[in-house]
């Protein structure tokens, strides 16, 4: 098989690239129309102007219950002067919806009678005409415009239209759209055992997600089966489908420069390629080009990069052939936790969580990869970094486009510090017992969650970090970086942390002085976090120099990415918690039982948010699910420690 490397053609910034795409596909009649029942149409995309064939309502209607007069015989009644009517020859009893007896303009309301008989009532106030009457067509008149062409039709739609006599609706076909998912690595997660996964195979996931994107915004999306590394068969595919009346191709994967990236080369020899290559992170390496006058796009495999492609591209174009508009995200000014390096000459999506703390609204970036499909799972919102800056500045404020909404973004509990697998059970029980409130964390260390909260963006930190001079945890160094700050500890677990290994110990490693053998590699924390400063304090003891360390300068961000270097065998051991270690079935060699606190500010402690959140690590459940963790004690999980 031929195997060339590809070359980007000229890089177009994203104006120019939405720009040739909207300038590219002349949409107008590609969809055609069908008619069906109008409850069926909710979703669906009207072809044609609809008209009311029947006013509503088609007779004047008694509004009130009460009685049906001529209003003028009710003139000049008052306290002083009331009128007695006579009922069967002046009014009429009728209930609200009824049909207006002939020869009469408005009802009386039945609280406003008094009944002298049977047949007799007095009132003491008039009525004007048509008061407590609706009019034929006072809601709609029959020929009236009900809904123009290419608006969307809602369920309250429905309502309208059956009302004004219209029973069926010509509506736009959805655009019909084969998504091909392609690369040799992939495997069908429906037909694969985990027992069975093997390294380099990959679960097909993004033929799912943009399926369900597709569908989201009106189109109905066809997945073809997996398709190997083979520029020929995805060609041949491609060209089938164009030939079988699909409005859209997505090619998925291959898209990029490498040897076995088919995508631009299939389009180029079909069609004609207008795009290979956008200046954003992530979502680069998309083509966008035509194969007889179908729109083609090869979406790059990552997942984020898929989506974004998507997002950009696609979702534009599947809306305008329906004639939507495609709405711009609702956004908010948002102040960054920390300073934000970004590449010049790239337009960067940065997706990050969001809170409000005090009187902003926080932005703390997640992780950046396009292969991180938990960073938009957990996202927010989404900061747009230009492509002619080189990122943010602290405390500099960034508009972000929320991915959720803001009432929502408000009730989010804003947590930066050290990481522990008990936030996510904490997150856990939050949502469970109060589904309006979101506890976020971001794992920036135990010292990073010091500084946050002495700039004020968010509302607690997890901190674990030993004085080395006493052997206690975070009361001094708290009183020696938030001096100015008023602050409670409030104990969240003592834990424990030590050294993890594969299955067995097949390097026999006892303690924190085998890390200075050759044969031993090692994966660190970073700079700031507490299990680094534990770490350094007991090399210090052990008069180990960090140097000998074959691994010390690697580092992660989490306990769990530490276990997984270990599991995977990219290093043979690194310091982390018992938790960490049971979860991925690793070895588990003690070092210490450390104390992990939650340093809360006062100005935070007695909000709505917070006493919730004391609430819930005090319950049983959630000290229950702690403890069956491993490696914890709750003994005094919710005490206050300081002051």
């Amino acid at each position: 098989m031929e195997s060339k490397r590809n070359v980007y053609l000229k890089m177009k910034t994203l104006p120019e690239a939405r720009k040739i795409v909207d300038e590219a596909f002349e949409l107008s009649g590609v969809l055609a129309t069908e008619t069906v029942p109008v409850p069926e149409a909710v979703g669906r995309v009207l072809a044609e102007p609809i008209y009311a064939r029947l006013s509503s309502p088609h007779f004047n209607a008694a509004a009130m219950d009460g009685l049906a007069v001529k209003a003028e015989i009710t003139f000049g009644a008052n306290e002083s002067r009331p009128k007695t009517l006579q009922v069967g020859q002046d009014a009429f009893y009728v209930n609200t919806g009824h049909v207006m007896p002939t020869a009469t303009d408005a009802v009386i309301m039945i609280e406003q009678v008094h009944v002298l008989e049977e047949d007799q009532i007095q009132i003491d106030k008039p009525v004007f005409p048509w008061q407590n009457v609706r009019k034929v067509g006072e809601d709609i008149v029959a020929t009236e415009l009900l809904f123009p062409r290419n608006h969307l039709v809602t369920p309250i739609c429905v309502g309208a239209l059956l009302t004004g006599g219209v029973f069926s609706v010509p509506v736009k076909k959805a655009p019909q759209i084969l998504v091909i998912p392609t690369g040799s690595e992939l495997v069908d997660w429906r037909n694969t055992s985990m027992d069975d996964f093997k390294p380099g195979q990959v679960l097909e996931t993004n033929s799912f997600v943009l399926g369900g994107l597709i569908e989201s915004c009106g189109g109905i999306c066809t997945r073809h089966d997996m398709l190997m590394d083979d520029s020929e068969k995805i060609k041949q595919v491609v060209g089938k489908a164009v030939d079988s009346g699909y409005q859209m191709i997505l090619i998925l994967g291959g898209s990029s420069a490498g040897s076995e990236d088919f995508a631009k080369r299939v389009v180029l020899e079909s069609g004609e390629v207008f795009v290979h290559g956008v200046t954003i992170m992530p979502g680069k390496p998309v083509v966008i080009g035509t194969v007889k006058d179908t729109p083609v796009f090869g979406i790059p495999g990552y997942p984020v990069s898929a989506i974004m492609a998507f997002e950009q591209f696609v979702r534009p174009l599947i809306h305008k052939m329906l004639g939507q508009p495609d709405q711009p995200r609702e956004t908010v000014k948002v102040e960054p936790t920390r300073k934000i390096a970004s590449k010049l000459g790239v337009e960067e999506f940065l997706r990050v969580k969001l809170g409000q703390v005090g009187d902003h609204i926080v932005a703390t970036p997640l992780p950046r990869g396009a292969g991180s499909i938990t960073s938009i799972t957990e996202a927010d919102g989404i900061i747009r970094i230009p492509n002619h800056i080189e990122g943010l500045k602290d405390h500099e404020l960034a508009t972000a486009e929320l991915l959720r909404p803001l009432p929502s973004v408000r009730r989010t509990i804003v947590a930066v510090g050290s990481h522990d697998n008990t936030l996510d059970i904490l997150a856990d029980q939050i949502k469970a017992k109060h589904s309006h409130l979101t506890f976020s964390s971001s794992h920036v260390g135990s010292m990073g969650g010091l500084m946050a909260i002495k700039k004020g963006v968010c509302h607690l930190a997890g901190s674990h970090l030993l004085d080395p001079e006493d052997g206690s945890y975070n009361l001094s160094y708290v009183k020696k970086y938030l001096a100015q700050l008023d602050v409670k500890l409030v104990n969240l677990v003592f834990r424990d942390q030590g050294l993890m290994v594969r299955r067995g110990n097949p390097k026999g490693i006892k303690g924190i002085e085998d890390l200075a053998r050759e044969d031993i590699a090692f994966i660190n924390r970073q700079a700031g976090s507490g299990t680094r400063i534990l770490l350094d304090y007991r090399l210090n003891q052990s008069g180990i120099d960090p140097g000998q360390i074959n691994g010390y300068q690697h580092e992660e961000f989490t306990h769990m990415a530490v276990a997984v270097a270990v599991l995977s065998g990219t290093v043979d051991t690194g310091l982390g918690i018992h938790a960490a270690a049971a979860a991925l079935d690793l070895d588990f060699i003690p070092v210490v039982t450390e104390q992990y606190d939650l340093i809360i500010p006062t100005a935070h402690f007695e909000s709505e948010n917070i006493q919730l959140l004391l609430e819930t690590i005090n319950a049983v459940e959630f000290k229950n699910r702690v403890e069956a963790l491993g490696g914890y004690n709750t003994q005094k999980t919710g005490e206050i420690i300081h002051p």
